[in-house]
This record gives C-alpha cells, structure tokens and sequence, in this order.
C-alpha cells in the first residue's frame, strides 16, 4: 500500500503555490506510506539549458569544491543550488552526457536522480511530511508535480526504492501497485539501453514509457500500449515536461479519484487529499475508469 497524488495547473496563478499545495496533499497520504517520499516538481526552465539533480552522501558533503573541481575540469560553467542532500545542477544541455560521465567516474558516491529542461526530482528516507520539510517542497512553484509515499512491501526501506522513477530526461512515474513481469521486461529495457538501475518493478513501468516514447510515441499512446504489456495491478501518475497523465489496470483494485476545475487537474489515492485545493467544492470529481488512459497537456 502506497500513496501517489498528482496536480496539473491550468491556472498560471496557482504556480508559486504548486509546492505548498502538493505537500498538502502529501501530508494525507503518510498512513499509506510512511517509510519514505519522493517528489517531482516541473519549474521554470531555460531554452538550451538542462538541470541534473544529483543526491550526495550527507549534507556535510563538501558539494561546492566536488562541482568546482568539474567544473574546472570541463572547462564550463555550471549553476548549482542545494536541497538538504539533493544538488541541481544546471548547464547547457548538450554538456549533460559529460557532465554525467564525469560524475560517474570521479564521484562514485553521488547518485544522479534526474535529468530535465524543467523537472526536479526528490526523494528521502522518513516519514513524508518530515521529508517534505526538508526538501522545502512549500517554497517550490511550477506547472506540475507528482508526489508518493512509500510503504516497502517487496524490497528494503532504501532511498534507491523510493518514488517517482525517471529513465528518460523530463519524465517519471510513481506508482502503486505490483508488476508481475517486471524481471522479463526489465531485460527487454536493459537490451534497448534504457536506464534501469534498481530491482524496483515501478522503474520498469517507468522504463517501458520511456521506450515507448523514445519510438514516437505520446505519453497517451505509451500508457495505452502498456495495458497489454504491463501484468498486474497498478495506478500509475506520469508527468512529462508538458504532460500529466494517469491510468488504472483493467481491474483497477488500486484505489484513485481525480477532480477538475478550471484551474487545475488532481489526482490522489483517497478523496481526503483533494479537500484541500482551492475550489474543490465545486470540481468535477469522479473515480478514474479501468483501463482509462487520462492525459492533459499544456
């Protein structure tokens, strides 16, 4: 049993509140899971420019010397802000691939959660709201974002296993739920060279739309062609840079409800996490269908 809630702003106004609404909503779902959380935040973002959010050992961690040495190395200039452990840095897009080769070979110990134009991926071990905090998910603004709480039923309490899961650069999944052919699909992903790097069966769910769209496809026809791909039980929210998506298995067991206003697009585990939002007493609120694909885009 996990928890997973999703907004999609349509209100231009509502976005320095993104953050602050999203921690909300996060709050209501830590009976669901308490063990760790994870948020994806879609901000503001710069024509030709990237963000990779990397997460170091411990916030002692000299950070600032770590990318000056790259950065000197590189010859290129690089923008870095720090949330507690969780580093963005930002640079030119077409530096990424050095930057994380760099990475890789000379600071082993700092892992790369996310690459995006806009997205930002955080994740910590905790209860959610004290991982919230941390993060300052209240002061973050943006277009969208999707949050989920863990309860670990399958693999260990680590931040590796925490949600959301990204393999393609502005794209991630959270996910409650279970994969049946996670293993056989994994090898699949593996052998097309998408990224998955946990035994997490929602890296995978997030792997196979990342491959789905590498050939061409959109977020809505990549969650359309993985109702018969993907064995089990799931609801899956996606975020893309311009999308926001959300489906249900044919049986749809997992628990979801979604409203809609002229402002925004929210989706939850349980209707508790909508009551919050602005307007809601006048949303269109409905439980999403099985094997419903729903997407909006700006």
């Amino acid at each position: 049993m996990c928890g997973i809630a999703g907004l999609f702003l349509k209100d231009r106004q509502l976005e320095p509140d993104l953050g602050g609404m999203l921690e909300a909503m996060t709050a209501t779902l830590c009976s669901r899971g308490p063990d760790s959380a994870g948020f994806a935040i879609y901000g503001e973002g710069s024509s030709g420019q990237s963000k990779l959010t990397v997460r170091v050992p411990g916030a002692a961690t000299d950070s600032e010397t770590i990318i000056g040495r790259m950065a000197s190395a590189l010859g290129m200039d690089v923008e870095v802000s720090r949330r507690d452990t969780h580093l963005v840095l930002t640079a030119p897009t077409d530096a990424m691939p050095k930057i994380r080769a760099w990475l890789d070979q000379n600071v082993p110990e700092i892992t790369i959660v996310s690459e995006g134009t806009r997205m930002e991926v955080y994740k910590g071990i905790g209860y959610p709201t004290d991982v919230a905090s941390r993060f300052g998910l209240a002061t973050m603004g943006g277009t969208h974002g999707i949050c989920h709480t863990r309860m670990a039923t399958e693999s260990a309490i680590t931040i590796d296993g925490a949600h959301p899961f990204t393999t393609g650069a502005d794209q991630c999944l959270v996910h409650n739920g279970s994969i049946s052919n996670h293993a056989s699909l994994r090898r699949s992903l593996l052998q097309d060279g998408i990224p998955v790097r946990t035994l997490n069966d929602s890296e995978v769910a997030a792997g196979y739309l990342s491959r789905e769209m590498r050939a061409g496809r959109s977020l809505g026809e990549a969650l359309e062609s993985g109702l018969s791909d993907l064995d089990g039980f799931y609801t899956f929210v996606v975020g893309t840079e311009s999308g926001f998506g959300v489906l249900r298995d044919p049986i749809a067991c997992k628990p979801a409800v979604m409203a809609e206003t002229d402002r925004y697009v929210a989706f939850a585990s349980e209707y508790k996490s909508l009551t919050g939002l602005p307007g809601i007493d006048n949303a269109r609120v409905w439980e999403p269908k099985p094997a419903t694909v729903y997407f909006w885009e700006r």
